[in-house]
């Protein structure tokens, strides 16, 4: 069977091309279509449907703009009831790509519109499943976030819905069938997600604790829902984008990658709320950047903190990017639907610089250097990191403030006390201390490097179990 599993790692996701006899399909597609179509056009093919797995909270889908671009037609499982033309399909219905056939399997649970397509080829062998948000590899979707856009449904519902769908739709496939995720490990669908993209379903049903025929579903909810932290609160913003609509995606990039030289820039900042996100790494951050910007890195788990960090899709943000990257810059940030940039900084920081406008620095330490100063003295000191990571190792009397949690974390900051702040590599940190010193917190110095660097310098005591972790 002719299938592309195309994944992006930055978001964790995981998009598939189905092509056969001229006709091709994509499932769960980014909001960046050219790609696709390209992928088409190689194989003399034309997009026929885009299946939706469901309504996505963690990115903005992008098959509206492929019904535009390419003429296809978008399908939706049985209950969904988007605000634009789609096709609503029944439970069990068959949709012909070429001469592969694709049958919908509704598995609410995730969300209440959740569906899995069936894959069967041209000789009625059947293929594998495109699973979304309804099993994953090693896990299965979260059942709270539906719950944020419809208040009725409760968690508890959601998850007693997908402990059936999983035991009467998916576990009675056959044991060969290949399972095609929508995520992988990073993502914030799920709580156990492996780094693998696919696998079998047979060995799934060995090692997925949520397939385990063992539990009860009392069982299977308690267990479903242990863990779970908030999700990040663009999720909510993101769905009701999928369900409502949204921008094109080429009016999103036109406006974005207006190119404004300082005087421009600088004008734009003052004169609307546009907040400012400068994208280069934290190291040359750190040394020059423009009076109340954040920095959040490009090379980082970049759309995902922003829709962690920014409240509002809505907010109108301008860019400071290194050259030839900002086009990059405002995809990424149209996958999660912050579709409000004005423009960028032309020239980027050395342009500002020469202009002769403003700079201001982050204090920042080697990890030696760090060191070196706890044995002077008793350092406050805020690990950022997850409070996963921080529980699995960390150094004795360090106060965590994780970052996905920041204005709870900045009430543990005393402003007359001077604190140094670390997180596993120094992204998440430069990130952190950006925002609190542009809330007016001047007294937070940066560890590069993070706990990583901490460690390597072995002065520093730390709880005897390590759990390794891959996060930035």
């Amino acid at each position: 069977m002719k299938l592309e599993q195309i994944y992006t790692g930055c978001i964790a996701h995981a998009a598939y091309y189905l092509e056969n006899n001229g006709e091709a399909a994509i499932f769960d597609p980014l909001r960046e279509v050219q790609p696709y179509i390209d992928r088409a056009k190689k194989d003399n093919a034309k997009i026929k449907y885009v299946f939706e797995t469901h309504f996505h909270a963690d990115f903005v889908s992008g098959h509206l703009d492929l019904v535009k671009n390419a003429g296809a037609e978008i399908v939706f499982g049985p209950t969904a009831k988007p605000g634009y033309k789609a096709i609503t399909a029944e439970d069990g219905q068959v949709f012909k790509v070429g001469n592969y056939s694709v049958k919908v399997i509704h598995t609410p649970g995730h969300t209440m519109e959740s569906t899995t397509y069936l894959l069967i080829d041209e000789n009625g062998k059947e293929h594998g499943i495109i699973s979304g948000d309804t099993l994953f590899i090693g896990d299965v979707g979260r059942p709270d976030l539906a719950q944020h856009v419809i208040a009725d449904l409760t968690e508890e519902k959601l998850a007693g819905h997908l402990y059936d769908s999983l035991r009467n739709k998916i576990m009675p496939l056959s044991d060969d069938l290949i399972v095609y995720p929508n995520h992988g490990a990073g993502s914030a669908c799920g709580k156990n997600m492996s780094k693998e993209t696919t696998d079998t379903l047979g060995h799934q049903k060995q090692v997925n604790y949520a397939l385990n025929p063992k539990l009860t579903k009392e069982q299977f909810i308690k267990e479903i829902l242990t863990g779970l932290v908030p999700p990040p609160g663009y999720f909510p913003q993101n769905v009701l984008l999928n369900i409502k609509g949204y921008e094109s995606i080429d009016n999103v990039m036109k406006r974005g990658t207006k190119a404004l030289n300082a005087i421009e820039f600088e004008a734009a900042a003052n004169e609307t709320q546009a907040l400012i996100i400068d994208t280069r790494n934290p190291q040359e951050f750190n040394k020059a950047f423009i009076p109340n910007s954040i920095n959040i890195g490009i090379d980082g788990s970049f759309a995902t903190w922003v829709g962690t960090l920014i409240p509002s899709v809505k907010q109108e943000i301008l860019i400071v990017a290194d050259a030839g990257r900002e086009d990059e810059v405002i995809t990424r940030l149209a996958r999660v639907g912050y579709d409000n940039a004005l423009g960028y900084l032309k020239g980027g920081i050395q342009t500002w610089m020469d202009a002769g406008k403003e700079i201001d620095q982050i204090n920042s330490v080697t990890a030696d250097e760090f060191a070196a100063l706890s044995e002077k003295q008793k350092l406050n000191i805020l690990d950022v990191r997850k409070v996963s990571e921080y529980n699995s190792e960390h150094v004795v009397d360090a106060i965590s403030a994780p970052l996905d949690f920041i204005n709870d974390s900045m009430t543990k900051i005393d402003k007359n006390k001077t604190y140094y702040v670390h997180c596993l590599s120094g992204y998440r940190s430069m990130v952190f201390v950006s925002i609190l010193q542009a809330r007016g917190y001047r007294n937070l110095i940066n560890v590069a490097g993070g706990f990583n660097a901490i460690k390597a310098t072995q002065k520093f005591q730390v709880t005897d179990y390590v759990c390794p972790s891959t996060l930035l």
